[in-house]
């Protein structure tokens, strides 16, 4: 039996357009324009939710997924998302990161590919945890499902580095740069008013 760790607490942190399965599965979804998250977790995923823009909805997306140490691959697939290109956008994410001082996704080809609210540990947590499986235009539920068991057979285990948990604070007109640093959560501001992220390590249990 590989190792399983608990999620974050409130597993999943961040609101969205998402279904939830058994929070121990290794494997999430994003379905891009496609609402057909179902497949996916009646296959036996975790999570899976469509993901349509290339930048908050990515940022989102990945902080509920590094905020889950057993989740270690994520299938893309679904239609493409015109204009956003999320579903290019994630991989070119995941192999190289975002430009330290522009913040524009390295290599992506969507219409706005910025990623303002997450701080580079959290990036490179997404990079080295998840595993990228690109079915990128499929929407078959067998191909998808058998996707996701080929994936659970595989499992790694749960990340060995303590669960990072990413708040994305979206609603409030007061904030500025720099927001708290309390119980090891350090305050991190956008280059906008809003929204604001807290990053807090837990310890894994």
């Amino acid at each position: 039996m590989v190792e399983k760790k608990e999620a974050a607490e409130g597993w999943p942190v961040i609101n969205g357009d998402y279904i939830v399965g058994d929070p121990k599965s290794c494997v999430a979804g994003a379905t891009l324009a496609s609402h057909i998250e179902g497949v996916l977790v009646d296959g036996g995923a975790a999570i899976a939710g469509p993901c349509k823009t290339e930048n908050l909805g990515i940022e989102k997306m990945v902080a509920n997924l590094i905020s889950n140490p057993n989740i270690r691959f994520l299938i893309l697939c679904g239609s493409e998302v015109q204009g956003h290109i999320t579903g290019q956008s994630i991989e070119a994410l995941h192999f190289s990161g975002v430009d330290p001082e522009k913040r524009k996704i390295v290599g992506a080809t969507g219409a706005i590919p910025f990623i303002e609210n997450l701080p580079d540990d959290a990036i490179e947590r997404f990079q080295q945890q998840l595993e990228i499986v690109s079915m990128i235009d499929v929407e078959d539920a067998t191909t998808i499902q058998s996707k996701v068991k080929e994936c659970i057979e595989k499992d790694p285990g749960a990340v060995e580095s303590e669960t990072m948990v990413i708040e994305l604070e979206e609603e409030g007109s007061d904030v500025g740069m720099i927001t708290q640093i309390e119980d090891g959560c350090e305050g991190v501001g956008s280059l906008y008013p809003k929204p604001v992220l807290k990053i807090c390590m837990e310890k894994n249990t």
